[in-house]
């Protein structure tokens, strides 16, 4: 490598969310939780100096005065390092608000092509890994030998890079503290929380595996409701989030603090819709006009109801902002006139972790459920019991409507992915007595079933029936496509479906194209379709019906199937024969047989990772070109859900 070539960059490794438990043990480290912007640090053996963002932006433009630091240290050795750029306030705390401050700035100094340095709030970099050394990739060495060669660098001006602090267990031991104490001088320096870290794991760009586990402390904080956006995709017609005031602790002036767009169920955006329509006004009721990109579509109404969120931390500065909030509910025990805004410079305290112990009792929709093993890993890679129940329990408001009404089949792994797991229709003696059945005749579509038998189908409604068989570790969930009707009997079907499924040779890529066919046909025919991810190798394609011949649905897919296999039979088969399937997409229309199920949107699935099935775009299908494009674990189904809510809804 040339002297003034910088190194390539390499996509970050992310840390895992630690459900609420904190890793401990010999065999982990801790390093603070830090809320700036991630960044990797590419120093040429010359010297020259690339910063890049988590998402591979260059940000070497804005944080210039970055540059070259590192140089001395290295002694003509590139290097690549990982890390975080942080700016501090005037009470020596990081401040993220003052880095979004700053970037503002930046942006506006650019636009308008002023060409001196951009330096009146210093940034600093953090460095917490070291990626390569003197060309010599370092990915494949244990954690706790690249932290070893990290150490060794000597840092040549600590007020503009600093390497992060790094506690193993004997290092807690010496100063008589424990992983939980260093949590609580965490919350008191004002730090995000902490990163568990195992000493003997690798470097996997790009990924977020068990061995790098974050563990945030997060506030409760009552709010005043001062206005709402009206949702989209899935949640056109209700709320989609609220718009939050408090007093100002000094003035006692009502101040714009944020919003909150997460954690709601249905019922809560409707309810909260209902409640906000009388209350509505023409302008925001804030002393100061929020920042317009704040409000964008906002609906304004009086500030009567005060309600409560979770969150991880309140923004220093001028304009102090909640941030990573999630919503708890209305307190109607509390009056608007009692919230208060927090008051920087204070820190948050520690949160309560939850008692992830062998058995722990909670309440899911005011109904008490006892759950036990939750720190039992249900995954190879260490996704525990409690993790899953922690995703379904998160994605309930958008995964419930799509089980509403349809009897449910599990697939249970009782001792994990990997070990015995097994199929169950027929809701057992434990079943709480609360819990809706549907009891029906089985429909007798595999061999040895009497077809008169009458099974007992679970029907999971609401958030206490999705937590109960989370805790069976029903981590697959597998609906019909009809609802039950009254009586109980099977109704006639209401959706058709396609299970694209890609034979040897060929992967998710190939079915998007196959895809994109039976978009054009099924649009062609008056129909809407829509498509999601199986959560394994293949994608499925699903459309709204209205019929009144059962037999319709298969009908109508087999021959589209056949229709496609014709026209291209170097790429499609309709035939279910698997020795017919290699180099081909197998477009199974038999998923439209009323006995037969498919698993259900968001569902969890049973691979060696956390994978769902996810709902996916058509603009996502098209531009698909790689497998991994259209693969989704549940953090990334979380994530996405936040963005774009129900991208399933029709």
């Amino acid at each position: 490598m040339a002297p003034d070539s910088v190194p390539a960059w390499i996509d970050p490794m992310l840390a895992k969310p630690d459900g609420g438990r904190l890793r401990e043990g010999p065999q982990w480290a801790y390093e603070y939780k830090l809320d700036g912007y991630r960044v990797t640090m590419r120093i040429a053996a010359a010297g020259t100096t690339v910063l890049t963002s988590r998402n591979g932006l260059d940000l070497t433009a804005e944080f210039a005065d970055l540059t070259g630091v590192l140089a001395e240290a290295l002694h003509g050795r590139a290097a690549v390092l990982d890390g975080e750029v942080v700016v501090y306030n005037e009470a020596g705390q990081i401040d993220f608000g003052l880095l979004q401050q700053r970037r503002g700035r930046f942006q506006k100094h650019r636009t308008a092509r002023r060409t001196e340095p951009f330096t009146d709030v210093p940034v600093r970099f953090l460095v917490f890994d070291l990626l390569l050394l003197d060309g010599r990739l370092l990915l494949d060495e244990p954690y706790e030998q690249r932290r070893a060669r990290l150490s060794e660098l000597a840092m040549p001006d600590p007020f503009r890079v600093a390497v992060v602090p790094s506690f193993t267990t004997a290092d807690l031991a010496a100063e008589r503290l424990t992983p939980q104490r260093l949590l609580e001088r965490v919350a008191a320096e004002g730090h995000e929380g902490l990163v568990a870290k195992r000493l003997d794991s690798p470097y996997l760009p790009g990924k977020r595996p068990d061995f790098w586990c974050k563990h945030p402390l997060v506030q409760t904080r009552e709010v005043i409701v001062c206005g709402w956006r009206p949702g989209q995709s899935g949640f056109t017609g209700t709320v989609g989030g609220l718009l939050l005031g408090a007093h100002d602790p000094d003035t006692g002036e009502l101040v714009y603090i944020g919003d909150v767009g997460t954690g709601f169920t249905r019922r809560d955006r409707d309810q909260l819709r209902d409640r906000l329509a009388p209350l509505e006004r023409p302008r925001h009721p804030f002393s100061a006009t929020p920042p317009r990109e704040d409000v964008v579509r906002a609906r304004w109404v009086e500030p009567e109801l005060v309600g409560e969120v979770r969150f991880r931390q309140f923004t220093r500065g001028e304009h102090g902002r909640l941030r990573h909030t999630a919503w708890r509910g209305l307190r109607a025990d509390r009056s608007p006139a009692e919230v208060v805004a927090p008051q920087p410079g204070r820190s948050p305290a520690p949160a309560e972790p939850p008692d992830i112990g062998r058995r722990i009792t909670v309440k899911a929709d005011g109904r008490r459920l006892t759950l036990s093993n939750l720190d039992k890993p249900l995954y190879p890679d260490g996704f525990t019991k409690g993790e899953v129940i922690d995703y379904y329990t998160r994605v309930a408001p958008v995964l419930l409507p799509h089980l509403r009404g349809r009897p449910v089949t599990f697939v249970r792994f009782p001792d994990g992915v990997g070990r015995q797991a097994f199929f169950q229709k027929n809701a057992d003696a434990g079943a709480p007595d609360w819990l809706p059945i549907a009891a029906l005749p089985s429909g007798g579509s595999r061999r040895g079933t009497n077809a008169g038998e009458i099974i007992r189908y679970p029907l999971i409604e609401e958030l206490a029936a999705l937590v109960w068989a989370a805790n069976l570790a029903a981590l697959e969930l597998h609906v019909p496509q009809w609802r039950v009707a009254p009586g109980p009997a099977r109704g006639l079907p209401d959706r058709l479906v396609f299970d694209l499924d890609p034979g040897p040779g060929t992967s998710i890529v190939e079915c998007c194209r196959v895809a994109e066919r039976l978009h054009t046909a099924l649009t062609a025919d008056g129909l809407a379709p829509t498509a999601k991810t199986s959560g394994g190798k293949g994608l499925q394609v699903y459309a709204a019906i209205t019929t009144d011949d059962p037999g319709w649905p298969s009908a109508y897919a087999k021959a589209l199937a056949e229709r496609f296999a014709a026209e291209t039979p170097g790429l499609v088969t309709a035939k279910m024969t698997k020795a017919l399937r290699t180099g081909k997409v197998f477009i199974d229309w038999s998923q439209n047989n009323p006995a037969k199920t498919t698993v259900a949107p968001y569902s969890l699935r049973g691979r060696d990772h956390p994978a769902a099935s996810a709902p996916v775009t058509w603009d996502e299908i098209r531009d698909c070109q790689h497998a991994e494009e259209l693969a989704f674990t549940a953090d990334d189904v979380l994530d996405r859900v936040a963005e774009h809510g129900d991208l399933f809804a029709v």
